[in-house]
């Protein structure tokens, strides 16, 4: 049966996460219903990037199989039943056997702070305002990439085999009016990124030395963590697939807040 990819970006703010789950809403179970109304069939959709409550995403993916061509033309008429939080970008037909999780080679997130009142960040940026060292938040993200167990930023009860991850990319920057981590790994644990930036900023503020930082990193123990920073701050930037997968140019959409 012909397997297609299904690129999507979203608001999460009205949502209990990217995926199905009882009694609450989802992504997940909101692109389900549109693609059930349009073709009248059942989908069972496979996520690619697990988000939590409110966090959103520029780019994320799907996988479904199908037994009939779809063209790209019937995105107007989905994103037509789709709330108005969640736009389909693309579908494209792969091979049978390709996977939007397993074969995704890299995520990168990024999570973004301001400090003046400004109502138009107010549901996608972390209102903080309060004074950052710009230094010392740069110097501890750059001890992220050296660390490989991350179980000191999993929040507990997360149902993971290993808490191995291999960072790529670690870094502070400025955005417009917005501080900005930006974090590129082959995998993330729940609540990883929201618990590195809100032990950063305890460094930011002077509460933790870098080097404690890089104490909390290697000592392996969720308790030192600050896992303060809300998730309506967080975007999922973009997934990265190897070339084998070919993947079309998608729909533009503005990047960045």
């Amino acid at each position: 049966m012909p397997r297609y990819f299904l690129e999507l970006a979203y608001k999460g703010t009205n949502y209990s996460g990217f995926q199905i789950q009882d009694n609450a809403i989802s992504i997940q179970q909101e692109v389900e219903k549109a693609l059930g109304i349009f073709f009248r069939a059942r989908f069972e959709l496979t996520g690619s990037s697990r988000t939590d409550v409110g966090v959103h995403a520029l780019q994320n993916f799907f996988h479904f199989d199908y037994e009939g061509i779809i063209d790209r033309q019937v995105l107007y008429n989905i994103n037509a039943i789709l709330p108005a939080d969640i736009v389909l970008l693309n579908v494209y037909p792969v091979a049978a056997d390709a996977h939007c999780r397993f074969d995704a080679t890299s995520r990168e997130y990024r999570y973004y702070i301001y400090r003046t009142k400004n109502p138009f960040l107010a549901d996608r940026a972390w209102f903080y305002p309060y004074t950052l060292d710009r230094e010392k938040l740069k110097a501890a993200a750059a001890l992220v990439p050296a660390c490989q167990d991350f179980t000191a930023f999993a929040k507990r009860n997360t149902q993971v085999k290993t808490f191995l991850c291999t960072v790529f990319d670690s870094a502070w920057e400025e955005d417009g009016n917005c501080l900005v981590y930006r974090v590129r790994a082959n995998r993330f644990l729940r609540g990883m990124v929201r618990g590195l930036v809100g032990t950063m900023v305890q460094v930011g503020r002077g509460k933790l030395s870098v080097a404690e930082f890089g104490g909390i990193l290697e000592k392996r123990d969720n308790q030192l963590a600050d896992f303060s920073a809300p998730g309506h701050g967080l975007f999922l930037q973009q997934v990265f697939f190897p070339v084998s997968i070919v993947r079309p140019a998608a729909s533009s959409i503005v990047k960045g807040l």
